[in-house]
């Protein structure tokens, strides 16, 4: 952030700190700007600074907060850049003086994605139009495109498109390191929708656990949609193994009616054959093998299940979201396709270990947000973590390529998709 403020034409003098005694890091990095002034201590930010951003862990921010928070200088506008806003304002409010401004952000990225065209959050909770005006203009030069939201409209979104979506990637990732595997040295695990799976995957496990856990574990509404999602892969899962083709087969393609807008062609998909086996990181076999995609299935019946149509959230979507609604519509927009995956459900065992896996995996998840045990989220991450990371530069830089291929695809689509056309946003 302190990069992005100092370096596209914006006039601005900056201060910054990092935790007492990592001072180091930043007076090297940001040595021979004269703009920016890296300081001790927040109290000296606070007491300095006349838009003050906390970008801290969720979980800290209580009580980074309570510490630094009764220094702000007096008129000064405070926000924060959490992906939970329920406890990052509680924080403001029960420590911050009176005559602060209260107006927060969050950028609905990750931190390896180019912020330009991206939704940027603002959150008057407390300011004069002034004073947002004000923000807003500071953050122009970000890029990103501006969305106003409350702060609990912005938990509610984040959690509908962030939560479940993260959910499912770690579980993949349990699943995986259970089985002992390297997904990308399986044939059956190379191309088409597989390599969606394995690059988000390594893409979520490269990045810092507490990014993930904020948002399952403090977000008022993630918690309801984490148990949905594990419970929507264990209620399938139940009827593939007793072999339920009729059951099975009704709740899917219900779920798919409910989710996806009937008499939709396959012209308008956001992700096709050529794109989606372009970004393999293991060789593309010459056969397909195919697969029920239960993790795929679970997340539209979970939609289905808690009256979410993803398609309404399109102006807040990350631009992980947008691939894996691109995958799922995928899936689900192929009649063919998706008669192929329930047929694999009953009656191959292919992939059978890997959903049980899979199955354990989500519920385990589920059961730790739940618990609201961060050092417990901490520990299963950091250790399927390790397992994967070398190969986490590799997966970087094909996950660049395959979220920039179909950020290109949704920014030209004029398709009206349930009513929401995403050309709009």
């Amino acid at each position: 952030m302190v990069d992005l403020l100092t370096s596209r034409s914006v006039v601005l003098r900056v201060n910054a700190c990092d935790k007492p005694g990592s001072e180091g890091p930043l007076e090297e990095e940001f040595a021979g700007r004269s703009n920016v002034q890296i300081l001790q201590n927040g109290h000296l930010v606070s007491r300095s600074s006349d838009l003050i951003i906390y970008s801290v862990e969720a979980a800290d921010m209580d009580k980074v907060v309570a510490l630094y928070g009764p220094s702000t200088k007096q008129g000064a506008i405070v926000g924060g850049q959490t992906s939970c806003k329920a406890p990052e304002i509680a924080a403001f409010e029960k420590h911050l003086p009176h005559d602060v401004e209260i107006v927060t952000i969050h950028s609905l990225h990750g931190p390896k994605v180019d912020p330009g065209g991206q939704p940027l959050v603002f959150i008057k909770h407390r300011a004069s139009e002034k004073s947002f005006a004000f923000v807003k203009k500071i953050l122009h030069c970000f890029g990103s495109k501006p969305v106003h939201l409350t702060a609990e409209q912005h938990d509610r979104i984040t959690a509908d498109t962030q939560a479940v979506l993260h959910a499912a990637f770690l579980s993949m990732g349990t699943a995986w390191r259970a089985n002992n595997q390297f997904p990308w040295e399986i044939n059956r695990y190379v191309g088409g929708i597989e390599n969606v799976k394995i690059n988000v995957t390594l893409r979520i496990y490269s990045n810092k656990w507490h990014v993930y856990a904020g948002l399952a574990i403090l977000n008022p509404w993630a918690k309801k949609q984490i148990r949905q999602y594990a419970e929507s892969v264990t209620e399938l899962f139940k009827l593939m193994l007793g072999g339920h083709r009729e059951e099975l087969q009704q709740r899917v393609k219900t779920a798919g009616a409910a989710v996806f807008k009937s008499g939709q062609g396959e012209d308008d998909l956001l992700l096709r054959d050529e794109v989606l086996d372009r970004f393999s990181l293991g060789k593309v076999p010459q056969e397909r093998t195919p697969n029920n995609h239960l993790s795929l299935l679970a997340m539209v019946d979970c939609w289905w299940k808690l009256g979410i149509v993803p398609y309404d959230h399109m102006i807040c979507s990350t631009p992980l979201f947008r691939l894996w609604l691109g995958v799922t519509e995928y899936l689900f927009r192929k009649p063919d396709l998706l008669d192929e995956v329930i047929n694999v459900a009953i009656e191959d065992n292919t992939f059978r270990s890997d959903d049980l896996e899979f199955t354990f995996a989500a519920r385990g998840w589920s059961d730790c947000v739940s618990f609201g045990d961060f050092e417990s989220y901490r520990d299963r991450f950091e250790s399927i973590q390790a397992y994967f990371a070398p190969r986490f530069p590799e997966a970087t830089r094909v996950g660049n390529e395959m979220i920039k291929t179909i950020l290109d695809k949704t920014k030209k689509d004029t398709t009206v998709h349930n009513g929401v056309s995403t050309s709009d946003h």
